[in-house]
């Protein structure tokens, strides 16, 4: 094994503990806020359990712009991909069944993927442009292959199909037992652990486990084989890539279909799980949220995955009540002031100022407020992708050749 190997292997495991180690405080600090606010709720094994639900399909679209972006290709697409995704999982599982149901899901998606990796890759089209039009294309098919044909199902309508059969879910007898007995102690850090085990393992869809797995899947394709490590450098270098032998418009390809089946994947759960049965305009957003859980994440697995964890525990909040998203600025307030003070620590005065003033003002709201105005709590989501992307942009390195044309034969 190569010393180059050795090294970056190295520094894989190095940035999947520090993942890993901010999980646990974030953890430890949200349980910290639990204990002093008394808002069970925060990490209350429902709350867990609809977080799961809600971080699926951000995961899974996260997934796929991973899989585009590191072989170059900017998949703006993501949620046209996802709504592709939602007919085809209500078209296929009314008449195969749920598995039938996301294998049709991640078909349509991968066409949805194939448009834009023509548009592309072969023709040189804008990546954002192109991004722009399949979420167009994939809103109109989809509106239109619904009104033209589940309008005659059972349950169907113009926009709608319902009662569609849900993937299995399973529970794991006495590991969930035991962890419920634990999670309702209430005690600090060990009773959230429990309760985030009890809703892993309390009726779980075996979808989300999937997803999940394609996580750690994604992580060993791309950074632990030879395959992956063509692929990401036909998105840091192609022309050099290409001297080397690397067929770079086949491993562009592969990447963009295997994007847009992922987002595919993640329009199915949203018909499938998330809900009982397709509805027009489901996606929400997710897409975009997707997209920018993989940034936050800089273009790393163990990020995204921390990302869309973050998207979809705020969406979550959002459905139980107003007095759970109030303690969650108390959350972010202490989040803020350590990050400023972490900053401040690395001589980076001017934006530990900046980060410091914006955690003052959201403790200030929290003290001087009792509640958060509902009208406030369905933004949610939306202002903790902008707020942590603000955050997070002078540490984001994106691949270097990300969004630039390439055509065979440039590297001279």
């Amino acid at each position: 094994m190569s010393t180059a190997t050795v090294q970056k292997r190295g520094i894989v495991e190095r940035v999947s503990k520090s993942w890993l180690y901010i999980g646990l405080i974030g953890i430890g600090l949200v349980s910290f806020v639990r204990i002093i606010t008394d808002t069970n709720d925060l990490t209350a094994a429902g709350t867990i359990r609809a977080a799961i639900i809600a971080t699926c399909p951000i995961l899974a679209a996260a997934l796929g712009g991973l899989w585009a972006e590191r072989a170059g290709v900017v998949n703006i697409g993501l949620e046209g991909q996802m709504i592709l995704g939602t007919w085809g999982a209500a078209f296929f599982t009314y008449h195969y069944g749920p598995w039938v149901g996301i294998l049709g899901a991640a078909l349509l998606g991968l066409i949805g993927g194939l448009l834009h990796a023509i548009a592309t890759i072969s023709f040189g089209v804008d990546h954002i442009v192109s991004g722009v039009a399949i979420n167009l294309i994939g809103a109109g098919v989809a509106t239109y292959l619904a009104e033209a044909i589940f309008s005659d199902y059972e349950g169907g309508g113009p926009r709608q199909l319902n009662g569609l059969e849900a993937p299995a879910q399973i529970t794991i007898p006495g590991v969930s037992d035991l962890a419920k007995d634990i999670a309702d102690q209430h005690w600090f850090f060990v009773s959230d652990v429990a309760a985030f085990i009890q809703a892993m393992t309390t009726n779980i869809s075996t979808l989300s486990l999937l997803i999940f797995a394609l996580v750690v899947v994604s992580a060993v394709v791309l950074w632990r084989t030879s395959f992956g490590l063509r692929l990401r450098s036909c998105g840091e270098n192609p022309q050099a890539a290409e001297t080397l032998g690397v067929n770079v418009y086949r491993y562009k390809y592969i990447a963009v279909l295997i994007s847009g089946a992922l987002a595919g994947i993640g329009g199915g759960f949203l018909a499938l799980v998330a809900s009982s049965g397709f509805s027009t305009g489901q996606t929400g957003g997710r897409g975009y949220i997707g997209l920018a859980a993989m940034i936050f994440g800089n273009w790393r697995p163990g990020g995204l995955l921390a990302g869309a964890l973050t998207f979809g525990y705020t969406d979550s909040l959002r459905l139980r009540d107003t007095q759970s998203v109030h303690s969650l600025l108390l959350v972010v307030a202490i989040g803020l002031l350590a990050f400023a003070a972490w900053r401040a620590y690395r001589r980076q005065v001017r934006g530990a100022v900046t980060v410091a003033v914006v955690g003052v003002a959201v403790m200030a709201w929290f003290l001087l407020t009792d509640a958060v105005p509902r009208e406030f709590t369905v933004m949610t989501p939306y202002v903790t992708t902008l707020f942590v992307l603000a955050l997070g942009a002078q540490r984001l390195r994106m691949p270097a050749a990300d969004g630039a044309q390439y055509r065979r034969g440039s590297a001279g």
